[in-house]
């Protein structure tokens, strides 16, 4: 088992991918080729155009409520699925009136035999830019809440775009009194709206050490994926 330099245990590579209205599918067994990910969390991806495995990576589960939605893939060598579960968030008007997003976050329970543990890994998609940060935040505390359900104590980390570009020290703050720390990665990761430049895609994590969160060279999608290098704290 790898075991970092504080011996605090087995890294876990996550990449988290908006793929834009499923447009850089194609890209994703070579993000898994070139960074070797234990698992790959995606955003706006079409359902039933994913595949059963990119790579070495397995499909863990995707949501179905939606025409684009959340998939989790995990490294099949490495862990084995406990359960994956979708769940419902508040819907802003912008989902209530164009394209009804009904599951937001879809969480798979991973037994990590390397590490003789389990760890809980979540896809998220916060509302869009059309709506108020104050629905986002009301998303991600109650994302957090029903993670909170399922995890039982054990390592959480959740990834996704949370559509946030601004305001974000409120948020971390917010954040950390849910008991969960925000990590972001070296670069921003939106670039297509000047006016909304920068970070969108982050980490949200609980009992886990975040080593190193990179964002990756650019692609089909209008994201930047992040690698998310994560091990856990005891």
């Amino acid at each position: 088992m790898p075991i970092d330099s504080s011996g605090r245990g087995a890294f876990i590579r996550i990449i988290s991918y908006n793929l834009r209205k499923h447009a850089a599918s194609a890209e994703l067994i070579g993000l898994d080729t070139l960074y070797g990910a234990d698992v790959l969390c995606l955003q706006e991806a079409d359902s039933d155009l994913l595949p059963e495995r990119v790579g070495n990576l397995r499909l863990a589960d995707s949501t179905r409520g939606n025409r684009l939605g959340l998939a989790v893939y995990y490294n099949a060598d490495r862990f084995a699925t406990v359960s994956t579960t979708a769940f419902e968030l508040k819907k802003s008007v912008h989902d209530r009136l164009f394209s009804p997003a009904t599951e937001r976050l879809l969480a798979t329970k991973l037994f990590d035999k390397e590490a003789d543990r389990e760890v809980l890994v979540a896809s998220f998609h916060a509302a869009p830019l059309t709506a108020l940060n104050s629905l986002r935040r009301h998303q991600i505390k109650t994302a957090h809440a029903e993670l909170h359900t399922l995890a039982e104590g054990i390592p959480t980390v959740m990834v996704g775009d949370f559509n946030y570009p601004i305001f974000k020290n409120n948020l971390r703050r917010r954040i950390h009194e849910m008991g969960y720390e925000l990590s972001l990665s070296n670069a921003r990761t939106y670039s297509r709206y000047k006016i909304f430049r920068g970070h969108f895609d982050f980490v949200t994590s609980v009992n886990m050490g975040i080593e190193d969160v990179v964002t990756l060279p650019a692609g089909a999608s209008d994201h930047r994926a992040i690698l998310v290098t994560t091990s856990y704290l005891d």
